[in-house]
């Protein structure tokens, strides 16, 4: 498409779950409801078109060593982008990925800095690996580095104990909640254990990733301070073959990790039920492929969540919550077109006709 040209996106338009309208137009990268006096030059898409998909827990920039270079951080956007991605909050990451905003082919990517880590206590080169006396600085830093989201490390192994335990204090984690949302940046933390839970909700902190250890006696905490959590469904499906690898050394370990596993669906299931805001997240970038946001939505309507939540969850509602534009009026043309009705069937999802970025056809 050339850079005056006029995108006409014909069929279904879901600009919400129940806000279904026949078309759109793209002029000049943005999103308008109403026809363009004189286009001529009109390229136009069928199908039912979504906004662009969100991976609400991506690391771009990252693998299973830490850090890596441009050209492969450059490959796992592209990915993600490809599989309808549009939107990324990076959930930590040691690299500086900014010449990614300057590109238009790429998603748009919140960054929550790097991660913050107990010393010992997190994969090697990932994370700041710091004491809990120098935790409020650490937060203060990233929460002004990231685009207001800091990222913490919740719980971790405990070697001396053989088993998952907290990383840090009670006060040290309110103090640090505080200044975060003193310099105007939200805080999550990785948490797979039951016990880390508590203190970090009753601490401020505004939302949990994966949190494999929510239990009947805390969900009407988080639905009460109105917590968020990001289960990375397809991340917690690694958990036995990581259990298997922990056995001869840290059986406690493993057998925890197996009873976070079993229950997963359960978990995602109660805390939907109670009203805790439910959002897509892969943990691409670790040690998982890039792409995969349509598997976690799938996983997400495994787990008992209705079709359209699930939906909603990687798109209309993660949109709304990370403060970004869906397909609004004036909105920047970021949406992905399918061939039939992702509502009635999110499998939909694993194969995009078309995507638009930045009001471009990629193709």
């Amino acid at each position: 498409m050339s850079d005056g040209a006029v995108l006409h996106v014909k069929g279904r338009v879901l600009a919400g779950p129940d806000d279904v309208r026949d078309e759109l137009w793209v002029v000049g990268g943005r999103i308008s409801y109403d026809r363009p006096a004189g286009a001529r030059d009109v390229r136009t898409v069928t199908g039912w078109a979504l906004p662009g998909l969100v991976d609400a827990h991506c690391h771009v920039g990252l693998d299973a060593h830490g850090p890596v270079d441009a050209v492969t951080a450059e490959k796992q956007a592209l990915t993600d982008r490809d599989a309808g991605t549009l939107l990324i909050r990076d959930a930590g990451s040691p690299s500086d990925t900014r010449w990614i905003d300057d590109r238009a082919d790429l998603p748009k990517i919140i960054r929550a800095g790097r991660h913050i880590a107990r010393t010992r206590r997190y994969i090697r080169n990932y994370a700041w690996e710091i004491e809990p006396d120098d935790l409020v600085a650490y937060v203060a830093q990233e929460a002004r580095r990231g685009d207001g989201w800091v990222k913490l490390v919740g719980d971790w192994i405990d070697r001396d104990l053989g088993d998952l335990a907290p990383c840090w204090p009670r006060e040290a984690v309110e103090a640090a909640i505080a200044e975060a949302h003193r310099l105007g940046a939200r805080v999550t933390a990785h948490c797979f254990a039951e016990n880390s839970l508590r203190d970090l909700v009753e601490a401020g902190i505004d939302c949990i990733e994966h949190a494999t250890g929510l239990t009947e006696d805390l969900i009407p905490l988080f639905a009460e301070r109105g917590v968020a959590i990001v289960p990375t469904l397809v991340n917690i499906a690694t958990f036995p073959r990581l259990a298997d690898g922990g056995d001869k050394k840290f059986p406690q370990w493993s057998a925890h990790m197996r009873r976070l596993h079993e229950r997963r669906y359960d978990t995602v299931r109660a805390a939907y039920d109670a009203g805790i805001p439910v959002f897509v997240g892969t943990d691409a970038g670790g040690s998982l492929a890039h792409g995969l946001v349509a598997e976690e939505v799938a996983e997400l309507v495994t787990a008992g969540i209705p079709a359209v939540e699930a939906l909603a969850a990687g798109s209309w509602a993660a949109r709304a919550w990370l403060g970004r534009p869906g397909l609004e009026e004036g909105a920047p043309a970021d949406l992905v077109v399918y061939e039939a009705d992702p509502r009635a069937d999110v499998r939909v999802l694993a194969a995009p006709r078309r995507v638009v970025l930045n009001g471009r056809v990629v193709e």
